[in-house]
């Protein structure tokens, strides 16, 4: 393995490992230090911690489905597909580093919802942003890093793509 190579698969691991840590030790200091349902503001009740604890998906969908569809759906099929973009982004060794480091985000923040899964039964959420007409669900760090980490890709790829067009011009 050549030094590039190495350098390459050592970020890929610090850049995942660090999304996990961040949602991880979030998550926990909720679990310390917050009670269910208590409201706590900032910026003007812009932001509120609350801590609630979900079983579904993205804003509690499927929290209703009974346990054995929930397990293969929110727990089999992500870790097979967190297995597979890992297995690509490995190989592939030309993609673009801001669409790796998405890529990155999006798995790191996959892991950490599927750890609390498996430990917890349930996910840990906490923020809610709140701008009146525009405000979110309750949601937490690895779901930032799926968003943050989806807009990478996206951005990623579309400055790939009108580079490849440039040139093709």
């Amino acid at each position: 393995m050549n030094g590039k190579r190495i350098l390459r698969t050592v970020m890929i691991l610090v850049v995942v490992g660090s999304n996990i840590s961040c949602d991880q030790i979030s998550k926990n200091i909720v679990r310390q230090r917050i009670d269910y349902n208590e409201h706590i503001s900032f910026f003007n009740s812009y932001l509120t911690l609350t801590k609630i604890e979900n079983t579904g998906a993205f804003l509690s969908a499927g929290s209703v489905m009974p346990q054995p569809f929930r397990l293969i759906l929110f727990i089999v099929l992500p870790l097979i597909v967190i297995v597979l973009v890992l297995v690509y982004i490995f190989k592939r060794k030309t993609l673009p580093y801001g669409f790796v480091t998405g890529i990155c985000f999006i798995v790191g923040g996959g892991i950490g919802n599927i750890y609390d899964r498996v430990v917890y039964g349930s996910v840990t959420d906490f923020m809610h942003i709140d701008f009146g007409v525009v405000q979110t669900g309750i949601f937490n760090m690895a779901d930032v890093s799926i968003v943050a980490g989806g807009i990478l890709v996206l951005m990623a790829s579309y400055l790939n793509d009108r580079r490849r067009r440039q040139k093709a011009a």
